[in-house]
């Protein structure tokens, strides 16, 4: 409220109302991120100590430090094979994917524990596992035509590493040499695909680790 020349209030003017309502709204806007940060702590705070919180964003720069690049690479290494996937029309249905959890969790009760425990072991959670087991389909249909080892590559690695069969367990023994050849032709075609892939698509970085 402005003073006439005799004293007396003025009425307040448009400027004045402005600030007001601007005043006013500052202080709700306020009060609402108050309200979410006491809500919503986790999504700010990781944790607190003795009253002094610890930054979510703090914890996330430290792990970025940590394992930035390699991280990242795999977020890349993932959008192509999906990428590539969708555009080759490979499709995991979710049976696929529940039929090769079950084989996980029988191989590891096998062993004596627990899907639960393997998981909180290696750090993930039933929902990466998912994820994990979906990408790995996808990366197998992607390369299935490739991934075949016949009886001779199998009798040359046998005889190049001199290695002893049991009697009556010739065909086991195969089986297990030719998995592992499987595997190892697998490992090499993904990481020459990727890097392939990698070179020739349109990559952008905007952090550099």
């Amino acid at each position: 409220m402005k003073s006439k020349e005799n004293g007396e209030p003025t009425e307040s003017g448009p400027l004045d109302k402005f600030k007001n309502k601007r005043t006013l709204i500052g202080i709700a806007i306020l009060g609402i991120i108050l309200v979410i940060s006491y809500f919503f702590k986790g999504v700010f705070v990781a944790a607190t100590v003795n009253g002094q919180p610890i930054s979510r964003l703090s914890v996330i720069q430290k792990l970025e430090k940590q394992g930035g690049k390699s991280i990242l690479d795999s977020l890349i290494t993932d959008t192509l094979i999906k990428n590539e996937a969708k555009k080759k029309g490979i499709i995991i249905s979710e049976d696929e994917v529940n039929q090769e959890i079950k084989t996980i969790e029988a191989s590891v009760t096998e062993q004596g524990g627990t899907l639960e425990q393997a998981l909180l072991q290696q750090g993930m959670t039933k929902e990466s596992l998912r994820e994990s087991v979906k990408n790995q389909k996808i990366i197998e249909k992607l390369f299935a035509d490739k991934l075949k080892v016949t009886d001779a590559e199998v009798n040359k690695y046998i005889a190049e590493n001199e290695i002893p069969i049991e009697e009556g367990k010739e065909a086991e023994t195969k089986k297990q040499i030719m998995d592992q050849l499987i595997q190892q032709k697998f490992q090499q075609e993904v990481q020459s695909w990727v890097t392939t892939f990698k070179t020739s698509a349109d990559i952008k970085y905007y952090v550099n680790y």
